[in-house]
């Protein structure tokens, strides 16, 4: 389904494949997504219990990947509910394994909610410890149609620049390892209750 967030992402893939950033974009479509269910067997066996989507395919290649970028379009001022069910899913399996990974969050809207969905997305991240990714304005586009998002001249060049930004990103991250900066070791997590 090539709407207006894949023509978005494909702006954002293309920049990164421009500066030697390979890409894999992923679709999941317009099929229900099962919510996550607390179920705790991700512990156990360090992949989510429902297999019908892509959650494990990306559990499978995490490692490989430097960082993601999320897509979404925006729905009652909020992103998608199959993206919220599949990065529930995501990060409540492989969460501990984002740390220093990019992540960056587009969103696509008609009109309004934009940059509420852009704040739910970008919070996967900010609770994982990832480097997010910016733009020269928040990753949002704009338009009822591929053809619209296109003709949003501000929003394809936000596009561009977060691809750009990523890509340094990497290269700087790529650069720091080979150089000996190490990653940052992490207290153990301390979850405190509110109420006494």
């Amino acid at each position: 389904m090539k709407g207006c967030t894949y023509t978005a992402l494909s702006q954002v893939a293309e920049t990164l494949e421009k500066n030697g950033v390979e890409t894999e974009l992923i679709e999941i479509g317009p099929k229900p997504v099962a919510g996550c269910i607390d179920c705790m067997k991700c512990a156990q066996t360090g992949k989510c219990v429902f297999d019908d989507d892509a959650v494990n395919r990306i559990i499978e290649k995490l490692d490989d990947y430097d960082g993601i970028v999320v897509g979404s379009p925006v729905y009652y001022a909020g992103p998608s509910g199959q993206i919220c069910a599949f990065l529930d899913r995501l990060f409540f399996s492989a969460g501990g394994r984002m740390a220093g990974k990019i992540g960056a969050a587009v969103v696509s809207c008609r009109r309004g909610g934009a940059s509420a969905a852009f704040d739910r997305l970008n919070k996967y991240f900010q609770i994982s410890n990832m480097v997010v990714a910016s733009s020269q304005y928040w990753n949002q586009v704009h338009g009822n149609s591929p053809e619209e998002v296109l003709a949003d001249a501000e929003g394809m060049q936000t596009m561009r620049t977060l691809g750009q930004n990523i890509a340094w990103l990497v290269k700087s991250l790529e650069t720091a390892r080979e150089n000996g900066v190490e990653a940052p070791v992490y207290e153990s997590r301390i979850s405190t209750n509110f109420i006494r």
